[in-house]
Parts: C-alpha cells; structure tokens; sequence
C-alpha cells in the first residue's frame, strides 16, 4: 500500500525496478508511428504497453515496428494480451513476446470476458497468472475492481495489480471509488488504475485515492489533439500523488472560516 509519507521524488517500483513516472500508456489508436512517438514523449511515460496481437515489434520484419519510435533502450516496453480470451491464449502471446524481446519479464495479463464489455474473465485470468508466474514472469495485471479477486492475484505472486476503473476506452471514469479504496488500503503490491480514464480530472482522482499508478491509451489517442492531452494527463498524475501525499481536508457538513475568528475587531 502507498504510504503518505513517500515524497514524490521516490517513483514507482514495479518488480525491483524503478520509474520516475507514474503514467503507463499504451501504444494502439493513433494515426501513425509518428504521433505515437510524440505523444509518448509528451506523457512523459516510461513504461509502453503493447498489444502483441495487434503492434508490430518484430513479428513482420519488413513491416514498421513500434520500437523505431519507442525503443526498449529509452523505454520499457510491456507486451499485454489484448485480445485473449483464455488463459492458454494469454500464456502463449507473453511466451511469444519474451522470445521477441530477448527474455523480457515484465509483461501486462488481461484475459478479457467477451468483446462487448472487455471485462476482465476472473477464472481465467487466475489461471493464467499461475502459469505465468510459474514460469518466471513479473505479471502486471488487469482485474475487476473486487478486493478479493485482487487478493489472490497478489498471493499468487504478480507484482502489481490493476483494477479497471470503468470499461476499456469508455472513458467514464471512476465508478466505483470505494472498492477501489478497499484494493489499495489491502495491497502491497503497487495498484494502479486500468481502463476507463476519460480526461485529467480522471488520472487526477485515481491519484489522489492513492493508487500507485495509471495506465491509459484510447484518453491519449483518441483525444482531438493526443500530444496536448498527453501532457495533460501527465501533469494531472503529478497533481493528484502531490495531492495525496499532502493529505486533504477531511469534508465538513458546516463551514469553517478561513480567517481565524480569534483576536479579530469587534
């Protein structure tokens, strides 16, 4: 669990690793190889999803890939399963991007329930992240905002977990702030938001409840102007962890001035 007391400057420690950002982004949606270059540089991220089924690293050597514009020596690159829908899938994909990556660990889980929601398939989520681990992988992964499908995923041994906060490039933002509250007052691994993040007052409110992280894409890249909006949301990240460290006022069913009333002139 987060502890108010870490100042900003301490970053994000994700499996031994760690980051000066703490916005994750992804890689899909945008116009070109270019745009995604210079969003990413916006955001200031330093953590790259990528969609091993979808984004080219290497799988069509003659075709552009994703790592002339996000290179692995500038960035961490995190291949995740989008698109599977079972855990035999899911294992198969990271497997297949470790080889492409020479024995790269840090990979992202998601084993999605069905194509209209996108929402997480627990069963199989809970399978594949055994197999993972067994095999010496360092799973970041994504889940339902249940604090006990959250629970077992950390015992089982995946090194952050990440509750969607609304579904998949909806951008409706933080639906359930109290389970989430429920995942971060429980965990001691990093949680980080997944999924659902509209705007920067979204990044900001994940931030302030004290998650340890965001990752986002289709806010980015679906934006009217992605490399603007990616500087937004970096910006909001820092905004609301400053915020959290700095603790809030609690709320109040009655004023309180803001001068003390105290030796004042009558």
């Amino acid at each position: 669990m987060s502890n108010p007391q870490q100042s900003q400057t301490e970053g994000l420690t994700i499996a031994g690793k760690t980051y000066r950002s703490r916005l994750l982004v992804g890689s899909g949606k945008y116009r070109d190889l270019e745009q995604t270059r210079l969003a990413t540089e916006a955001s200031g991220a330093e953590i790259i999803t990528v969609a091993i089924r979808r984004v080219n690293i290497g799988q069509a050597p003659n075709a552009p890939s994703l790592l002339d514009v996000v290179p692995p020596s500038q960035y961490t690159i995190l291949p995740n399963t989008a698109g599977c829908y079972n855990a035999k899938d899911a294992v198969y994909t990271l497997q297949l991007a470790r080889e492409l990556l020479g024995g790269h660990k840090l990979v992202k889980l998601e084993v999605l329930g069905d194509e209209r929601t996108l929402f997480p398939n627990m069963p199989e989520t809970l399978k594949a992240a055994e197999t993972l681990v067994r095999d010496g992988f360092d799973v970041m992964v994504y889940c339902s905002d249940d604090p006990i499908q959250a629970k077992m995923l950390e015992d089982i041994g995946c090194v952050a977990v990440m509750p969607l906060a609304s579904l998949i490039g909806s951008g409706m933002g933080i639906l359930n702030p109290w389970n989430l509250s429920l995942i971060i007052q429980q965990s001691t691994v990093p949680v980080l938001v997944d999924a659902g993040v509209g705007t920067a007052s979204d990044a900001a409110i994940a931030m302030e409840l004290g998650c340890d992280g965001v990752l986002m894409n289709t806010a980015i890249a679906g934006a009217k102007d992605p490399v603007r909006m990616a500087r937004a949301m970096k910006l909001a990240v820092e905004a609301g962890r400053e915020a959290y460290l700095a603790g809030r006022i609690p709320k109040r069913f009655a004023a309180s001035p803001s001068s003390p009333m105290e030796g004042r002139a009558t």
